[in-house]
């Protein structure tokens, strides 16, 4: 599956199903996907390898420019999103200019539509880094993915760059002190000859601990919705997911499922 591109910086609104009426901010390339993980469920498709020289992120400029005149249309047909998100087409806090650019996100948010949550989708490969770390604490909702407990079913479904570790990803969740969103997709299937299943048991329980060392804010646990590169990938159903939603529950955390 060749994938889904955003090919513009600002896109939308559109209808999410975990954050209502959101307009998309894409700070990545606008003609291939550039992330850090290659997960095997993502609508983008297939991290492609990396190739020489920087990669063509919009500028901070661009970014704002293009925001502040949608906004401003959006006010004028009182059409008003309920999210202004970073996401696209991978990893937005790779973007060089970071934390600047949720800095005038913010400033504009506040002038145009103070109602709006600022938020991002992240894959939490970047918690290192202190200025992405302190920009992320400015969010109103700061959504990192956390969808397996332990380093092998990291590998199967995220396939993380070579210099990141399981280990690193959960030290930078704890480091919020709950002032996270976790989002977890649970998903079945096999690959290059691997069962590839975080739905068990086993899996569910390891994640689960690792939530508690987290103790984020919200749990948001969701299936497949689109297509993937992995082509024999099952959709867990609802009665599924409401029963690890139970068990999260159970562990005092607070959760809500998606279809």
């Amino acid at each position: 599956m060749a994938g889904f591109l955003f090919h513009e910086v600002v896109f939308g609104p559109v209808r999410s199903r975990r954050l209502g009426l959101s307009l998309g901010i894409n700070l990545l390339p606008l003609n291939r996907k550039y992330c850090s993980f290659n997960c095997i469920y993502c609508e983008c498709g297939w991290t492609p390898p990396h190739t020489p020289g920087p990669p063509d992120y919009p500028s901070r400029a661009e970014v704002s420019g293009f925001l502040e005149q949608r906004l401003q249309e959006l006010v004028a047909e009182d059409y008003l999103p309920d999210a202004l998100t970073y996401a696209g087409n991978g990893e937005p806090t790779l973007h060089p200019e970071f934390a600047a650019i949720v800095d005038d996100t913010i400033l504009l948010r506040d002038r145009y539509l103070p109602g709006a949550k600022v938020t991002v989708l992240s894959n939490a490969s970047r918690l290192g880094d202190p200025g992405v770390f302190e920009a992320l604490l400015k969010l109103d909702n700061n959504i990192q993915k956390l969808d397996a407990g332990a380093e092998k079913m990291f590998g199967l479904i995220n396939n993380p760059e070579e210099n990141l570790s399981f280990a690193e990803v959960i030290g930078g969740l704890k480091r919020f002190n709950g002032r996270v969103i976790i989002q977890s997709m649970f998903l079945r299937g096999t690959w290059k000859g691997e069962v590839i299943d975080n739905t068990t048991e086993a899996e569910v329980q390891q994640w689960l601990r690792q939530l508690l060392e987290i103790g984020p804010a919200l749990v948001m646990i969701y299936p497949i919705a689109r297509a993937t590169p992995v082509q024999n990938l099952e959709k867990i159903g609802l009665a599924e997911l409401n029963a690890i939603a139970v068990k999260i529950r159970h562990a005092g955390l607070n959760v809500q499922v998606y279809e």
